[in-house]
């Protein structure tokens, strides 16, 4: 099938509710997202829209989606750019400019036709075209428990870095950082 790998669009934001509710109910989503379906589900429209909005404009955020032929979103990552100084989502200070990839899904029926793979190149490429600091690498977390997505992070050239967090929710264990540093 015949993927677009795009940037969402403001618009699109009851669709990105949409897909968010289908990876929220995945068998995986406990150790893949901090958040639960009823929780996705509880918040106002309002939110999803700026959610939305956030990620299509300016150099702080770019999410990308898979489109299939006949519009279907069917997989997503967000890129945020992390400033240093700034608080990272674990409470721990940035030290070099990098950028951190969440949210990432792809649908069940969609896996392993290289779809995450294109999807992670475009969000890689995207982060590394910042030029205002250039960011230095791009990192992600990825829970203990998770060996399907690590295999495909290392597989993507990741690296773990040694550094972990401890997972908030209902999931508990520990969160693994991986890095790619631009070479």
């Amino acid at each position: 099938m015949d993927y677009l790998i795009r940037p969402v669009r403001a618009d699109e934001w009851l669709r990105m509710k949409e897909l968010r509710l289908v990876a929220l109910a995945d068998p995986v989503a406990p150790v893949a997202f901090l958040e639960t379906p009823e929780q996705a589900l509880a918040r106002p429209d309002s939110f999803w829209q700026e959610r939305t909005a956030g990620v299509t404009r300016g150099t702080s955020a770019r999410q990308f989606v898979a489109e299939t032929p006949d519009g279907e979103l069917v997989g997503t990552v967000v890129v945020l750019v992390e400033e240093v100084g700034a608080k990272d989502i674990f409470g721990a200070e940035i030290t070099a400019p990098q950028a951190h990839l969440v949210g990432v899904f792809v649908r069940d029926e969609h896996r392993g036709v290289g779809l995450t793979e294109r999807l992670f190149q475009a969000a890689v490429e995207w982060a590394w075209t910042l030029e205002a600091p250039p960011v230095e690498r791009v990192r992600l977390y990825v829970h203990e428990d998770n060996p399907r997505a690590q295999g495909f992070y290392r597989k993507f050239g990741f690296v773990a870095t040694g550094q972990c967090a401890p997972v908030v929710g209902k999931a508990g264990g520990v969160d693994l950082e991986m890095e790619l540093v631009r070479t």
